[in-house]
């Protein structure tokens, strides 16, 4: 069968969700799960963008060196630069320039002719690949391209080292039949093209990104780009773990196979669904919850007679475990840290025991459940380069007094106390916090609190989104008292515009 790359941009695309910003040891997570999963690129992300977007990727391609590791940049020497300093420690680097070639994106956001495109695209491949053995060409919204102009494009990056050609559906524009069609024109059409992999990047406005997909495959492509859960930029990319199993259940209709290990497919589902706080639909097709589920009776007799009736694919297949272990006030320090490492997360003996305290906490007083200890886990790796870090609070408030909060925060070795009113206690909290930052506007998007399992022992997770100078940080903590979870999920989210 003819092999499939899956090119991962979870890290990279999938972190222009709307409200996602992960953290450098979040992106280490996820980028190891990739690895175990046996992702066979992973696009780390874009060097150029802040600084500590390229220590994120120096970072994966320091530590994570089974994938090709890739780093994006835009057709710009500065970009290219960046994109090759920081992937010099990876063991299989790329290189991934890009650059629009539909007429509405030359015009107005690039505002330049075609000719001066296409010179930009020789120049900056050539340059990419005198610092890289391995690069990628993309021709941003290619779907609305004139075909002739993207072909001329696409011959243009394969002349000057290409290595591999990505023909992208930015907007969710195209129905399957018509993006097929332009793949195997491209294919057909553009000199040089034979000597390299053709890629496909299709997004969800319509619908239609897996479908588009998969009809690439079906004419040409031996490229996927994608991302776990489909997350992404407006209604997200092509999900992975569909186009995984589609290939999975459906290897002898499309000729086709791929590498991913299939059972690492939930673990790595839950681990990006929880670090990027995007709930995964229960309808969501492979690791949705009811994925698996049977209600009806109907259904019932006939997965007795022989599961085969109304399952496609096993549980089993993509690694959806039957059995929750819970843990209790009991356990010990090694079952906890087996355990974690079962949800998917690696850590080092510093960071189980600080996790392990934590749970010591809240299991002396409640049931702990899975989500528990994900909540638990995810606020560490959230937080623990953190600049400001709680102390204490007060908070005085009633329901015919203003609100006021103190507040103690240490920061590098410092410790910080202010107070503030507000219209009730988190308000208050959250002023006082702002006036320790120093920062000039913190606004606050969002501000959700749930509890994380059923019961009145239940944990109160806390979730915030503020803006900063322009810029979205999101930040949570689990907590009994929801106050407290409160305080540590805006301190958190602080931390990540600290760290910039």
């Amino acid at each position: 069968m003819r092999k499939i790359l899956l090119f991962d941009t979870t890290l990279r695309d999938g972190e222009q969700t709307p409200g996602v910003h992960l953290a450098r040891d979040g992106k280490l997570e996820i980028a190891r799960a990739l690895s175990r999963m046996k992702a066979d690129i992973i696009e780390a992300g874009f060097p150029i963008s802040s600084k500590s977007e390229f220590k994120c990727v120096e970072l994966i391609s320091q530590e994570v060196r089974e994938p090709v590791i890739c780093a994006l940049a835009r057709c710009s020497d500065a970009d290219i630069d960046a994109a090759a300093a920081a992937l010099s420690a990876a063991a299989r680097p790329r290189i991934h320039v890009f650059i629009a070639t539909s007429d509405i994106h030359m015009r107005y956001k690039l505002k330049m002719t075609r000719d001066e495109v296409i010179a930009h695209i020789a120049h900056s491949v050539a340059y990419a690949r005198s610092l890289c053995a391995d690069v990628e060409f993309s021709a941003e919204d290619a779907g609305r391209s004139d075909p002739e102009f993207l072909f001329r494009a696409l011959e243009t990056a394969c002349a000057n080292g290409a290595s591999t050609v990505n023909i992208p559906d930015t907007v969710g524009y195209n129905s399957p039949a018509e993006f097929g069609k332009l793949i195997y024109d491209a294919a057909h059409n553009v000199r040089g093209i034979e000597n390299a992999v053709i890629s496909a990047h299709c997004h969800n406005d319509l619908g239609l990104a897996v479908a588009n997909s998969l009809s690439a495959i079906q004419n040409g492509a031996s490229q996927i780009e994608c991302t776990v859960n489909g997350i992404g930029e407006r209604a997200g990319n092509a999900a992975l773990e569909e186009i995984a199993m589609s290939l999975y259940t459906r290897g002898s209709y499309y000729g086709c196979e791929c590498g991913i290990d299939t059972r690492r497919i939930s673990e790595t589902s839950r681990i990006v669904s929880s670090l990027c706080s995007v709930v995964v639909p229960p309808n969501k097709p492979i690791v949705g919850a009811n994925a698996f589920a049977h209600e009806s009776g109907i259904h019932q007799h006939g997965m007795l007679a022989n599961s085969a009736t109304y399952e496609i694919m096993t549980p089993e297949s993509v690694g959806c475990g039957k059995t929750q272990l819970i843990l209790g006030k009991l356990s010990g320090r090694h079952a906890f840290a087996e355990h974690v490492a079962e949800l998917g997360y690696t850590l080092s003996d510093d960071a189980v025991t600080a996790c392990f305290s934590r749970f010591k906490d809240y299991a002396d007083k409640k049931n702990v459940s899975d989500d528990d200890i994900m909540a638990l886990v995810n606020e560490y790796l959230d937080s623990r380069d953190s600049v400001y870090a709680l102390d204490t609070f007060q908070i005085q408030s009633g329901n015919r007094m203003m609100a006021m909060a103190m507040v103690t925060l240490s920061c590098r070795g410092a410790t910080l106390s202010d107070s503030a009113v507000g219209d009730g206690p988190i308000s208050a909290a959250f002023n006082a916090i702002q006036r320790l930052s120093g920062a000039d506007c913190i606004r606050l998007d969002e501000y959700n609190i749930k509890a994380v399992t059923e019961g009145a022992d239940a944990l109160g997770e806390a979730k915030v989104k503020i803006t900063i100078d322009g810029a979205s940080f999101t930040g949570r903590s689990a907590a009994p008292d929801i106050i407290e979870a409160s305080i540590r999920a805006y301190v958190n989210a602080l931390n990540k515009w600290a760290a910039l």
